[in-house]
């Protein structure tokens, strides 16, 4: 399993974010009627993904005779230091594949194309709210969301069982509340055998973003509306540290499930060493194929409210493409409704579009998991999105995990984790 390559489960060291570029001599977006030529796309993905891309790839070129996609597959752990080479020499790919989280750097920085006056007029109604969010920088569209995924809990049954728990929610209004999430955390520190914990949580390295659905669970949030101002100064956010601390205290999870930890929380429960994790359902396919325990999964906790992260990739243009129109073009393309639906069935990930979060959806492996997931996804809300798409997130994300491994490993409380916090995403953001 080589988590980092998929996108969703990053380790520490393993993305070097956008910096900032001057005086590198972008051409300003034109609006030309090219619409024949080469287009060339950089992205990573796993087998499933890459896979996907070329089948669909193959499709937009048979209904477009004349244009071509150069499809361009790095690893993961060279892909944003390759672009960000490329962006500032001058020579970047006209399309590439980008985190949410990632995405507000690059397009505040003015590197993206802006797709608004490209786009179909009804393309945003087609897309989730939350999805739709994710894209948007001032004013601008700066790209498409190709899909999406979010934690929910993988239970190892069997482990549960052996404590006494036979049962798990099933559906999302049903989700353990934080108080029943600790009940079961000290039953299963009772009735599992020593060396062996309740459960790990994947907030390691840029994964940190994941801990700020205990934040929106709580009613919380980092960012004011304006994607700059800090707001995490709050009862709520002193009660999601409080919480989250409390996983190292009572013992709930192994004292390596660090933010900095060099071990993934998927490694844990797949050798047993926990009975659930916290996981994307990319994660699926692997379990299926190598988990040798029966195993499910159930919805992520509520607190005030349901909460969760937003994962998943968008599909961007860069700003000085010289074909922009044959770029909003094959955006849209990927994006539409049959493309969207193979690519996502066949690699366990999330669609985008509002019409295909139904009853239809399935994944090609393990299809009766994909309602846990998609239900989930419902629960993100288009305001948590805005604030993790801040141009400031790539400034963000060290403030919170240095904070936050402070108050896990037992160093400060959490009020002086919320307050260091507060100032320390003013300074990122320079509120």
């Amino acid at each position: 399993m080589t988590l980092s390559r998929r996108g969703f489960l990053i380790g520490a060291g393993a993305v070097s974010l956008p910096v900032l570029l001057a005086g590198c001599g972008f051409v300003p977006q034109s609006t030309p009627t090219q619409r024949t030529g080469t287009l060339t796309f950089t992205t990573w993905g796993t087998d499933a993904e890459l896979a996907g891309f070329r089948t669909a790839i193959a499709a937009f070129e048979s209904a477009n005779p004349g244009q071509t996609v150069t499809l361009n597959a790095v690893p993961y752990e060279q892909m944003f230091s390759n672009i960000d080479a490329q962006l500032q020499a001058g020579n970047p790919p006209d399309i590439f594949r980008v985190p949410y989280y990632t995405f507000g750097a690059y397009a505040g920085r003015g590197q993206l194309l802006d797709l608004k006056p490209l786009l179909s007029s009804d393309r945003q109604a087609q897309f989730t709210e939350p999805a739709w969010a994710a894209v948007q920088n001032q004013g601008g569209v700066f790209g498409l969301p190709h899909h999406t995924d979010t934690s929910a809990i993988l239970v190892n049954t069997e482990l549960l069982a052996a404590a006494g728990i036979t049962e798990v929610p099933t559906s999302i209004e049903d989700a353990w509340t934080w108080e029943e999430l600790a009940a079961i955390g000290d039953k299963l520190r009772a009735g599992l055998p020593s060396g062996t914990y309740p459960w790990a949580y994947n907030w390691q390295g840029n994964g940190v973003t994941r801990w700020l659905s205990l934040l929106f669970q709580a009613d919380g949030a980092f960012l004011q509306s304006d994607q700059k101002t800090p707001a995490i100064d709050s009862d709520a956010a002193r009660k999601a540290v409080e919480f989250s601390s409390s996983f190292f205290s009572k013992g709930y999870v192994p004292a390596n499930n660090t933010i900095n930890s060099s071990s993934y929380a998927s490694e844990s429960w797949f050798s047993q060493s926990v009975a659930m994790v916290w996981s994307g359902a990319f994660q699926i396919p692997d379990a299926d194929s190598t988990a040798s325990f029966d195993w499910t999964a159930t919805f992520a906790p509520r607190d005030v409210r349901t909460g969760g992260d937003f994962g998943g990739n968008a599909l961007v243009a860069t700003a000085n493409t010289a074909q922009p129109e044959l770029a909003a073009s094959f955006l849209e393309f990927m994006t539409d409704a049959e493309q969207m639906r193979d690519f996502c069935a066949a690699a366990s990930l999330l669609p985008t579009r509002g019409d295909l979060l139904n009853g239809d959806l399935k994944f090609d492996v393990r299809p009766e998991l994909a309602p846990i997931f998609a239900a989930q996804a419902g629960g993100v809300q288009p305001q948590d999105v805005a604030q993790v798409a801040s141009p400031s997130m790539s400034a963000i994300i060290p403030v919170l995990k240095e904070q936050l491994d402070l108050a896990f490993t037992g160093a400060q409380d959490a009020a002086t984790t919320v307050q260091n916090l507060q100032s320390g995403i003013a300074t990122a953001t320079g509120a």
